[in-house]
């Protein structure tokens, strides 16, 4: 009993003395442990030093670490086809240009032989017939087609030509505006400035000191008709012509 136990005693100071003595590491090692250092610390550095130099038994890590990154996500365009009518009945329906209105060759602007006895300059105005008559002299008239009075505002006698306007506003007298609404339902301007959509059309030439006039039209259609509320219409072009040859205070004689 004592050998053993005088044994295990030196067992464990001989344990003991290995753990307090100190270590010489030249003589534990015969060559030192190569040094491994974290990627995180050693890539900037590496990366910097063109990372051709090693520690000597190191581990030289010359690309970056890898950094995750968010998915990506290829958007797609959604391309829209128009939608084809298929059902005729639901397609816009074809709009039918409106037919040319024209007016007969005879009412076109012509010279016509005149034998009477008004002095050049003088307007005659034969309002059966749909002519106006500018006598020229040497035997010769130019003659126009017109539209004139319906029935129950046409007129005669014999005016002056005592203004001259171009493209002259137009402002309806009361009875006009009240006939035109009883008759016709349709509410008439107190006044309309002058343009290509003033019934006066282009030019005017009015007659004394009555309401009527001789004036242009943007309804060419109608020349050769008992349209109007009794003022002498012609086209624009019509009008246009004799206004560059009538004269203020030219004698107009309406028959």
């Amino acid at each position: 009993m004592k050998k053993l136990a005088i044994l295990v005693l030196s067992g464990a100071a001989l344990s003991l003395a290995s753990i307090t003595a100190p270590a010489i590491a030249g003589e534990r090692y015969g060559q030192r442990p190569p040094v491994v250092l974290s990627p995180d610390l050693t890539a900037p550095w590496v990366l910097q030093l063109g990372g051709h130099a090693a520690p000597r038994g190191g581990v030289v890590y010359r690309t970056q670490p890898k950094v995750a990154r968010a998915p990506v996500y290829q958007s797609r365009s959604l391309k829209v086809e128009p939608r084809r009518v298929t059902n005729v009945a639901l397609a816009a329906p074809r709009v039918k240009a409106a037919p040319t209105r024209q007016i007969g060759s005879q009412f076109l602007p012509q010279m016509v032989s005149y034998d009477g006895n008004q002095k050049p300059g003088t307007i005659i105005i034969n309002t059966s017939e749909r002519y106006l008559y500018f006598v020229t002299g040497n035997g010769q008239a130019r003659r126009y087609g017109v539209g004139v009075g319906k029935e129950g505002h046409a007129w005669s006698g014999t005016e002056k030509i005592t203004r001259k306007a171009e493209w002259p506003g137009w402002t309806p007298p009361a009875e006009m505006i009240k006939r035109v609404r009883e008759k016709e339902g349709r509410i008439l301007p107190a006044h309309m400035k002058g343009g290509p959509e003033n019934p006066l059309g282009a030019r005017a030439l009015y007659l004394g000191s009555t309401l009527y006039r001789i004036h242009g039209t943007n309804q060419p259609w109608t020349i050769g008709k008992a349209v109007s509320s009794g003022c002498i219409r012609m086209r624009n072009e019509d009008v246009t012509d004799l206004y560059e040859q009538v004269k203020v205070g030219a004698k107009v004689i309406v028959i």
